[in-house]
């Protein structure tokens, strides 16, 4: 098959462990059966292998001007290295800041704002990009509105992977219909995260007729999205989505309450590292009370970038079918803040049958 075309812009803790999980699936041996660490080595007729990055944008002094194999390994990203990536030839350019950097990354992000940001929707146009994945901190409203529109001046799928709402607004959907765009979002969900985790316990919760009352999630961190995440009015949308999706399972009212904390009691060793709590309060058989606390460990980044590989042969699969717009299979498999909500299985089963052909691992 021919290579999926991809630019990145923010090329932080995600891009680095996407970046590198491409690499390291570059070799797999297909004939060996489960393949460890991923939802689907073979999309449609897509492998892993088959994505390329074409284009990099980023503002960080640290990385604007390296090969996107150093950058990605530049400061303040502290992603496992898992994989070394060879050089690239693909420069990470300069990209507007905007919004990109308010609050409290302004501390640890150093910028030159004597230099010129590039024309970006040139870039894409120059590189033959495909899809636009946007990765910039949550928060970045204007900053990702902006990058929407680039893709849509240079004919690129989009895939939302922050917060900001791009798929989940009418008007940006009718803007890539209308240019016969493929477009998902929004904020992509973890391979097992915390989110994902939530919404199990809500599904047993409610298969086995026990009624919730309060449901708590705290999510503990260190990296600079934790630290993004700290300032309230950057983390609005991030919470909105979030208890969106655990909140929307339950048919009934019931407490529903998310914290995300930038933790500095965490060892600094742990980098990437989120820890999440989880707790229930419901009733069962009875009215009678019952209790659960889950406590979760992992590393943020992967978790993130086992799904992205996915949803990139996602959108491709889209666009070479012709279809346009927000594909709602694709965003409520993918995403918790999808244009249209369902239980985690009904968004499996309706991707499957979007799909098709199937899928495997």
């Amino acid at each position: 098959m021919s290579k999926i075309k991809v630019a990145i812009v923010g090329i932080g803790n995600c891009a680095s462990s996407l970046i590198q999980g491409i690499e390291y699936y570059r070799m797999v041996d297909e004939s060996s059966g489960f393949i460890s660490g991923v939802i689907n080595n073979r999309l449609g007729n897509y492998l892993i292998r088959d994505i390329e990055i074409v284009a990099a944008f980023d503002v960080s002094e640290y990385k604007v001007g390296k090969d996107i194999s150093e950058a990605i390994f530049s400061l303040p990203n502290c992603a496992w290295k898992f994989c070394d990536v060879p050089w690239k030839d693909v420069e990470v350019l300069r990209g507007p800041l905007f919004d990109g950097l308010d609050g409290k990354l302004k501390e640890i992000v150093p910028v030159d704002l004597n230099q010129e940001p590039v024309d970006v929707s040139e870039v894409l146009i120059k590189n033959r990009a495909e899809i636009l994945i946007n990765y910039l901190p949550s928060g970045s409203k204007i900053s990702t509105e902006f990058y929407a529109e680039q893709a849509i001046r240079a004919s690129c799928s989009f895939i939302n992977g922050i917060p900001e709402p791009i798929a989940s607004t009418e008007k940006w959907r009718d803007r890539f219909a209308n240019d016969g765009l493929a477009l998902v979002g929004d904020d992509i969900k973890s391979q097992l995260g915390a989110t994902a985790l939530h919404r199990c316990l809500i599904d047993l919760f409610l298969k086995s007729g026990c009624r919730i009352n309060n449901s708590y999630q705290l999510n503990f961190g260190n990296n600079s999205d934790f630290i993004n995440l700290s300032d309230h009015s950057r983390a609005e949308n991030k919470n909105v989505c979030k208890i969106a999706a655990i909140k929307n399972l339950i048919p009934y009212p019931a407490n529903v309450i998310v914290n995300i904390k930038n933790d500095n009691s965490l060892d600094l060793n742990c980098k990437d590292a989120k820890r999440v709590s989880i707790h229930f309060d419901g009733e069962h058989f009875g009215s009678r009370p019952i209790s659960i606390n889950v406590e979760l460990y992992a590393e943020d980044s992967p978790n993130g970038a086992g799904v992205m590989v996915d949803v990139i042969r996602a959108i491709k699969i889209a666009s070479d079918r012709g279809d346009s717009g927000a594909i709602n299979p694709i965003c409520s498999r993918y995403f918790k803040n999808p244009p249209i909500s369902c239980d985690d299985w009904t968004a499996i089963k309706n991707w499957d049958n979007y799909l098709g052909f199937g899928c495997d691992t």
